[in-house]
């Protein structure tokens, strides 16, 4: 038997069946006829994803939008390209930009009080935003100027966006599939194995993934499933500067096994599969996404 593939006219569907021989169908790939199949959408849910007027925040709000989901995202200085990726993504009915810096709980709370006063409810969190010094900073010279910005960026205002969206969504009613709301927080390989130089970053990025682990336990109870995602070099314009220069890029891409950084939509797929109905059991669990690199170093 064959698997066939057949992508629908609405977006983000797929459906598959096996085909036999017996049926008509050849062996290995074949394209079939439209049929029900496997839901990626997110019709009627309301998106809110920190840091998303680019990189990898861009093209998950591109992707959420596209999956049918109403999406708010924060910018903080790029208002231009915050109002023009939410005019590409359907404008005020279908997706608004909130100019907010993020860098203490208050903050965090404040754009979700702007969110749900923009669509009315929240169904997902995605905690994308962060800081991460491009220079190095050897722990006997950082600045703690520099260590008490990516702590309030990274972490502070984490804790005040997930202590709003919990009492906003433990007080929705629950779906069909008995899910009340969903939280993404983005980590990095840096939070698992440490990053030298850059130890400011890596300590906000573990941090993550024990918030993760502690709010999975407390809230899965109560119908709200909180994962992590947790890539490794992505090709974006924080990165750049890295991936960009003749040795230190080459030696970064020769610890990745796939052989290059990775997308931002790469990044962003597997945020929205954790925030669709196939991902209903996944509670608690750190995503890799850093094309193996995170086993090879």
């Amino acid at each position: 038997m064959g698997l066939g593939f057949w992508r629908g006219g609405g977006k983000g569907l797929l459906a598959c069946r096996r085909v036999s021989t017996a049926c008509g169908g050849g062996a290995g790939w074949d394209s079939v006829s439209p049929m029900a199949g496997v839901s990626l959408v997110l019709d009627g849910k309301v998106a809110l994803i920190s840091g998303g007027s680019r990189g990898i925040g861009a093209e998950t709000v591109k992707l959420f939008s596209e999956a049918g989901a109403r999406v708010a995202f924060s910018y903080e200085k790029a208002k231009d390209r915050a109002e023009s990726l939410a005019a590409e993504c359907g404008g005020p009915e279908r997706c608004v930009a909130i100019q907010q810096e993020l860098s203490t709980p208050e903050d965090g709370r404040a754009l979700v009080s702007a969110a749900v006063r923009a669509f009315g409810r929240l169904d997902v969190l995605v905690a994308n935003h962060g800081v991460w010094e491009a220079a190095d900073a050897p722990i006997a010279e950082m600045k703690d100027a520099q260590w008490r910005r990516t702590l309030g960026v990274n972490l502070d205002s984490v804790f005040g966006l997930v202590q709003a969206a919990v009492g906003v969504m433990e007080h929705q009613a629950r779906g069909a599939d008995g899910v009340a709301g969903h939280i993404v927080l983005i980590s990095s390989t840096a939070g698992q194995r440490g990053e030298a130089y850059h130890a400011d970053y890596a300590v906000t990025k573990g941090a993550i993934i024990s918030l993760t682990k502690s709010l999975s336990s407390e809230l899965a109870p109560k119908g709200i499933r909180v994962n992590c995602v947790a890539p490794g070099w992505v090709a974006t314009e924080m990165s750049a500067g890295a991936l960009g220069d003749a040795d230190l890029g080459s030696k970064i891409v020769g610890g990745i096994p796939v052989g290059r950084a990775a997308s931002a939509r790469e990044i962003a797929g597997p945020v929205l599969f954790l925030c669709t109905p196939l991902a209903g059991f996944i509670s608690g669990e750190v995503l890799n996404v850093n094309g193996g690199a995170v086993l090879a170093g």
